[in-house]
């Protein structure tokens, strides 16, 4: 059996209005961010998912509860679904070579690969409990990196050479 993953990124952040990277920061949705929220919610509530899974981070919790917070599902939240920790940029403008800190950690912070592994370890974990089922997980860059590199087995240096284009979410079977 395998485990159906749609992936979804925090929608649209006051950070992201302003061009900053806001890493571990929590993040705030802005005007914008709040409707692509609730149009998540439509676009996913009766698409088969029977749970979310979320990064801690704020500006992901407010997507999910904003999309599925007067559903039956169980919103699920887990640090190893945050952004890469950015250290001392965390809120600042993003780094323009951001593959120099693919294993080299961010000033204070932590590595791409690094990130990567975290959130690699939530996905270890998802078979002990929704085998057979239809997930969503939202998240940052970091995770869906996290997805591709372990699931698609996509390099993550080739991941990082291509911009991060938005969309509305991607699909994956893991297992």
């Amino acid at each position: 059996m395998s485990i159906e993953i749609v992936f979804e990124t925090h929608s649209w952040s006051e950070d992201n209005d302003r061009g900053h990277a806001t890493g571990w920061l929590p993040g705030k949705l802005s005007e914008r961010g709040r409707l692509l929220a609730a149009e998540l919610g439509l676009r996913r509530r009766d698409d088969g998912i029977v749970a979310v899974f979320t990064s801690d981070l704020r500006r992901a919790v407010e997507t999910a509860e904003i999309a599925f917070g007067t559903s039956k599902m169980p919103l699920l939240h887990d640090w190893r679904l945050r952004e890469c920790d950015y250290g001392w940029h965390n809120g600042q403008q993003p780094v323009p070579d951001k593959l120099q800190f693919l294993d080299q950690p961010y000033p204070g912070g932590e590595s791409w690969r690094q990130a990567v592994h975290r959130a690699g370890g939530f996905l270890k974990d998802l078979p002990s409990r929704w085998e057979g089922q239809r997930v969503l997980v939202i998240g940052h860059v970091a995770t869906r990196w996290a997805l591709d590199h372990f699931i698609n087995q996509t390099p993550l240096e080739n991941l990082m050479k291509t911009d991060f284009a938005w969309r509305e979410g991607w699909e994956y079977r893991l297992g």
